[in-house]
């Protein structure tokens, strides 16, 4: 039973992480690096093949060594939370949602800038 939960984790999130791929404004890294991690506990082939990826193998190795996030990929991120400050505060919503959003995208981005780059 675990090894199936952990199976459907890993599957869900590399579902979400193609996806991002081809939609803009939604993340690829996180989603495949949780299913990396997923896939260690109970899909051990989708991990191995997730490592040795040409492109994203690179991203999930030098983050599971020293927590590293490239520049390019923190200026992306930064700009699209950017975009969707932009895009919550002109759009019709609760003014609670808000406040509430772009305070917690400059957390994340705070965050994230403070993550090493090597």
């Amino acid at each position: 039973m675990r090894r199936f939960l952990w199976r459907g984790l890993a599957s869900v999130c590399l579902a979400l992480g193609s996806a991002g791929v081809v939609i803009p404004g939604l993340p690829t890294t996180p989603f495949l690096l949780v299913a990396a991690w997923a896939g260690s506990h109970g899909w051990p082939e989708l991990e191995h093949r997730l490592l040795a990826h040409p492109e994203y193998g690179p991203l999930i190795r030098r983050w599971r060594e020293s927590r590293a996030v490239p520049r390019r990929g923190k200026w992306v991120a930064t700009g699209l939370m950017a975009v969707s400050i932009f895009t919550i505060l002109v759009a019709p919503v609760p003014v609670w949602l808000q406040w509430a959003l772009p305070a917690f995208l400059c957390l994340v981005a705070l965050w994230l800038w403070t993550r090493p780059e090597a």
